[in-house]
C-alpha cells in the first residue's frame, strides 16, 4: 500500500510540472496550447502503459520546439497530423528492427551541441515576448526569479515552475494587466484526424527528421533516468516501440509530438516514484484538467510561458558542461560548439548532421594516429596507417637515405590500402635504385 500513495503523489508532483510546460511548448510550436496537454496525456496514459522504461515519463519537449515551429511555418498546422504520425510509424518500425540501442552510439558532444542550439533558440525567440512592454517584461522576470528562488525553500516539493505561473498569473489577474494572454479553443475543434491529401516528399523528409531527433532524445534521456534510480533498466527496442505508439496517437490527434522528457521523469524520480503508474495517473490529472478546467488557461499571460521557456532554454544551453567540456577536450568543444551555431544559423536538421559529419573527421582523424621515426638504421612505424596520414608516411621515406634499410612494421596496428601500396612502392624504387630493403612485422 505504501508503494501505491508514492506513486499517487509522485503523479501529482509531475502532473504539476508537466501542465505548464505543455502548454508553453505548445505556444512556442505555434499550436494551440490544448494540443500541448493532448500529448502531455497520450505520454502519460498510453507510453505510461507500454513496456520499455519505469520511470521516465513522455509528453512534448522543449527540444521539438524548433522542430515543429519550422515545420508548422513550411507546411501549416494541417500538415501536423500528418508528420508526427509519420514520424510515430517510423520510431515502431526502428523499435521492432531492434535499433534502440543504435541511438546511443551519438557523440555526447553532439547531442550537447544540439541541446545548446536549441536553448539558445528558445531564449532568443521567447525574449522577444518578455521585450513588449516594460509590464511584459517585469512579469516575465518575476517568473524566473519565483522559479529559482523557490527551489530554495523547504517547500520545493511543490515544482517552482508552477508557483512562478501561478503567481505571476493571480498578480497580471489582480492589477489587470494589460499584457496578451493564451489563446484557448476547444478539444472538439482543435483535436482534429489528419490530413493526408497534404503527403509529398517535403512532408516525409520532415517527419523523418521528427522521428531520428524525438527517438535519439527519448533513448539519451533513457540512460539519463536509469542513472538516477535502482529500479528496472530501460529496454531501449520496447521503449523506441512505445514512443512511437505515441506519437502514432498523437499523430491521428493532430496533436505535437512527443519524447521522453528528462525534467519530469527527473521529477519522477525525485518524488518517489516507484512503479510506470506514476506517469500513468499524472496523464490522468492532464486529462481531466483539459476536460474540466481549459478556461484556466486562458488567464496566463504568454510574457510568463515565454519565461519558463526561457529558463528551459537556458537549461538546454548548458553553460557549465560546455566550458568543462572545451578545458577537456577543445577538439570536442569545437565540435559542440560548431552544432549549436549551425542549429541556430541554419536548422536543427542542418546543424546536427554537420555535427556529426564534424565528429566522424574528429574520430576518424583521432584513430589514424602514425609515428614515422628514422632510425639509424631506417624507418619504424608504431599506430594506425590510414590514407590521412600518408602524406607523412610518404615524406619520412623521402628522407630516407641508406644503402641498407631495415623497416619495422611491427608496431602497425592497422595497415590500409593507400599505406600499404604506398609502402610497397617505395620498396620496389628502392630495390631498383641499388638499396636493400628488409621489413619486419609485414
Amino acid at each position: 500500500m505504501k508503494r501505491y500513495w508514492a506513486d499517487l503523489g509522485a503523479s501529482v508532483v509531475v502532473f504539476l510540472v508537466a501542465l505548464p510546460l505543455c502548454v508553453g511548448v505548445a505556444v512556442a510550436s505555434g499550436v494551440p496550447a490544448e494540443l500541448g496537454v493532448v500529448t502531455g496525456v497520450v505520454g502519460g496514459i498510453v507510453v505510461g502503459l507500454l513496456p520499455g522504461s519505469t520511470m521516465q515519463v513522455s509528453g512534448p519537449a522543449a527540444g521539438l520546439t524548433v522542430l515543429v515551429a519550422e515545420a508548422v511555418a513550411q507546411h501549416g498546422i494541417q500538415a501536423l497530423g500528418v508528420i508526427v504520425l509519420g514520424a510515430g510509424l517510423i520510431q515502431v518500425a526502428l523499435g521492432l528492427a531492434r535499433c534502440g540501442r543504435w541511438f546511443r552510439a551519438i557523440s555526447p558532444s553532439v547531442v550537447q551541441g544540439m541541446l545548446a542550439g536549441i536553448g539558445l533558440v528558445l531564449v532568443l525567440g521567447q525574449s522577444k515576448a518578455l521585450v513588449v512592454s516594460p509590464v511584459a517584461l517585469a512579469l516575465g522576470l518575476l517568473t524566473v526569479v519565483i522559479m529559482l528562488l523557490w527551489q530554495r525553500t523547504p517547500l520545493r516539493v511543490v515544482p517552482g515552475v508552477l508557483v512562478g505561473v501561478v503567481v505571476c498569473t493571480a498578480l497580471a489577474a489582480v492589477f489587470a494587466s494589460p499584457v496578451a494572454r493564451i489563446s484557448v479553443g476547444t478539444l472538439s475543434s482543435d483535436v482534429h484526424l489528419p490530413d493526408f491529401s497534404l503527403l509529398g516528399t517535403g512532408v516525409l523528409g520532415t517527419a523523418v527528421v521528427f522521428a531520428l531527433v524525438a527517438s535519439a532524445e527519448s533513448m539519451f534521456s533513457a540512460a539519463a533516468v536509469d542513472r538516477m534510480h535502482g529500479g528496472p533498466r530501460t529496454r531501449y527496442n520496447r521503449e523506441l516501440v512505445a514512443q512511437g505508439v505515441g506519437n502514432t496517437i498523437c499523430g491521428l490527434l493532430g496533436a505535437l509530438p512527443m519524447t521522453a522528457v528528462i525534467v519530469r521523469s527527473a521529477a519522477n524520480v525525485s518524488a518517489g516514484a516507484r512503479t510506470r503508474a506514476s506517469r500513468v495517473l499524472h496523464g490522468v490529472w492532464l486529462l481531466l484538467f483539459v476536460v474540466l478546467l481549459p478556461g484556466l488557461l486562458a488567464l496566463i499571460p504568454v510574457a510568463v510561458l515565454a519565461a519558463v521557456l526561457v529558463h528551459a532554454g537556458w537549461k538546454l544551453l548548458g553553460l557549465r558542461g560546455v566550458v568543462a567540456l572545451w578545458r577537456t577536450d577543445k577538439a570536442e568543444g569545437a565540435v559542440l560548439v560548431l552544432t549549436a551555431g549551425l542549429v541556430v544559423a541554419t536548422d536543427l536538421l542542418t546543424g546536427t548532421l554537420a555535427g556529426l559529419l564534424a565528429a566522424v573527421v574528429k574520430t576518424a582523424w583521432d584513430v589514424s594516429r602514425l609515428s614515422v621515426v628514422v632510425t639509424p638504421d631506417g624507418v619504424a612505424l608504431r599506430g594506425n596507417a590510414t590514407f590521412l596520414r600518408l602524406p607523412r608516411l610518404l615524406d619520412a621515406l623521402d628522407r630516407v637515405d641508406r644503402k641498407h634499410v631495415l623497416m619495422d612494421l611491427s608496431g602497425v596496428r592497422h595497415l590500409d590500402q593507400a599505406c600499404g601500396q604506398a609502402i610497397d612502392q617505395w620498396v620496389d624504387e628502392s630495390r631498383r635504385a641499388g638499396r636493400t630493403v628488409e621489413l619486419v612485422g609485414r
